[in-house]
C-alpha cells in the first residue's frame, strides 16, 4: 500500500513538472496567436524562481524576441486617492474600443514585505478584465534572479509578442517603484487630485521630474473649478523643473475617469509624444539606454544571488555578521573576509 502510494505521488509530481515545462514550440505558438491562457502560462514560467523554469523561460523569450518592441509602454503612478484604477479601466476600455489591444501590469516592489495583493487588480478592474482586447495581470516583484527588473520587463516582452499594442504599467508601491517603472517605459504619467497647495508641498520634486504628463483626475461636477486651478498650479511649477524627456515639455491636463472626459485628449497627447520623440530619435535612444540599464541590473542581481547562495557564505555569514554587530569587526573587515570565502 505504501509503495503504491509513493508511486502515485511520484507520478503526480512528474505530471506536474511536465505540465509546467510545456514545450517551447507550443507556448510560442500560443502566445503569438494571442491566446490569453498561454500568455498567462508563459508569464508564470518566467515568474518562477526554479532554475529549470528560468532556463525554459529564457529559451521562450529568445524565440519570441523578434516579435517584441512594437508597443508603446506607458507608466502610471499617482498620489493616494487619485483614482488610478478607475482611470486605467476607463482609459483601457477607451483604447480597446478604438481597436487597440491593451495589457495592464501592476508593479509593487514592496510586496515582498507586505505580501501584496495578487487578485487586487482584477477585482478593481472587472470590466477591463473581461474585455477580449485586454489582459490584466499583477506583475511579480522581489525574489531572486532579477525581481521586478527582470520579471516585469520580460512580462512586457511576452505581452508585446502576444500582439498587445499598448502596455500600461501601474506602480502600486511608493518611492522606488516610480524610478523602477520610469526606467522601463516610454511615457510616464502622474495622476493627482485637487488641493494642489497641499499636494505640491508633499510632492517630491524628483517624482514630478519623472513625469511626461501630469493628470488632474476627478475634474467633474462641483470639483471642476478646483481641478482647473490645480492644473494651472502644476503647469506653472513645471517651468522650473527639468523635463523628463529631451525635446518634450511636460504638460498638465484635467480629466474625469468617472465620466470619461479628457481621456481622448490624453491619448492624443501620448500619440503626439510618440511621434515627436521617434522623429527626434529620443524614443529609440531611451529604449537603448533602458536595455543597457537592464543588462547592468541583471548582472548585479545574478552576482548578488550567486554570492548569498554560496555554501561558504551561507555557513559563515551569520557569525561574521554577529561580529560586526558586536563591534569586534568593522564592516570593511567583514566584507574582505566574506569576499575571500566567496572567491575560493
Amino acid at each position: 500500500m505504501s509503495n503504491s502510494f509513493n508511486q502515485d505521488q511520484s507520478a503526480r509530481r512528474f505530471k506536474k513538472r511536465t505540465k509546467a515545462l510545456q514545450p517551447i514550440t507550443d507556448l510560442v505558438e500560443g502566445v503569438r496567436s494571442g491566446n490569453r491562457r498561454d500568455l498567462a502560462r508563459a508569464i508564470t514560467l518566467i515568474e518562477s524562481n526554479s532554475q529549470d523554469h528560468f532556463q525554459h523561460g529564457q529559451e521562450l523569450l529568445k524565440e519570441l524576441t523578434p516579435y517584441t518592441g512594437s508597443s508603446i509602454r506607458i507608466g502610471i503612478t499617482g498620489v493616494p486617492g487619485a483614482g488610478k484604477s478607475t482611470f486605467i479601466e476607463t482609459f483601457g476600455e477607451s483604447l480597446c474600443e478604438q481597436g487597440y489591444k491593451v495589457a495592464v501590469l501592476a508593479v509593487d516592489p514592496s510586496s515582498t514585505v507586505t505580501g501584496g495583493s495578487i487578485l487586487g487588480d482584477k477585482t478593481r478592474m472587472e470590466n477591463l478584465s473581461r474585455n477580449q482586447n485586454a489582459f490584466v495581470r499583477p506583475s511579480p516583484s522581489g525574489g531572486v534572479l532579477g525581481g521586478v527588473h527582470r520579471k516585469t520587463r520580460e512580462t512586457m516582452l511576452l505581452c508585446e509578442a502576444a500582439g498587445y499594442d499598448i502596455i500600461l504599467v501601474e506602480t502600486v508601491g511608493v518611492g522606488q517603484s516610480e524610478v523602477i517603472v520610469r526606467g522601463m517605459v516610454d511615457f510616464f504619467m502622474l495622476l493627482v487630485i485637487t488641493g494642489a497647495g497641499d499636494e505640491l508641498q508633499g510632492m517630491k520634486k524628483g517624482i514630478m521630474e519623472l513625469a511626461d504628463l501630469i493628470v488632474v483626475n476627478k475634474a467633474d461636477g462641483a470639483n471642476l473649478p478646483a481641478a482647473q486651478k490645480t492644473r494651472r498650479e502644476y503647469k506653472s511649477i513645471l517651468h522650473f523643473l527639468q523635463p523628463a524627456t529631451k525635446g518634450w515639455e511636460t504638460q498638465a491636463v484635467t480629466c474625469s475617469s468617472l465620466h470619461g472626459q479628457g481621456i481622448g485628449d490624453i491619448w492624443e497627447t501620448i500619440t503626439r509624444f510618440e511621434k515627436n520623440t521617434k522623429d527626434s530619435g529620443a524614443f529609440v535612444e531611451r529604449r537603448k539606454t533602458q536595455t543597457k540599464e537592464w543588462l547592468h541590473s541583471m548582472i548585479s542581481d545574478r552576482v548578488l544571488n550567486s554570492f548569498f547562495q554560496n555554501p561558504d557564505i551561507k555557513n559563515n555569514f551569520p557569525d561574521i555578521e554577529s561580529e560586526v554587530i558586536a563591534g569586534n569587526k568593522t564592516a570593511s573587515q567583514a566584507v574582505e573576509a566574506l569576499m575571500s570565502l566567496y572567491q575560493k
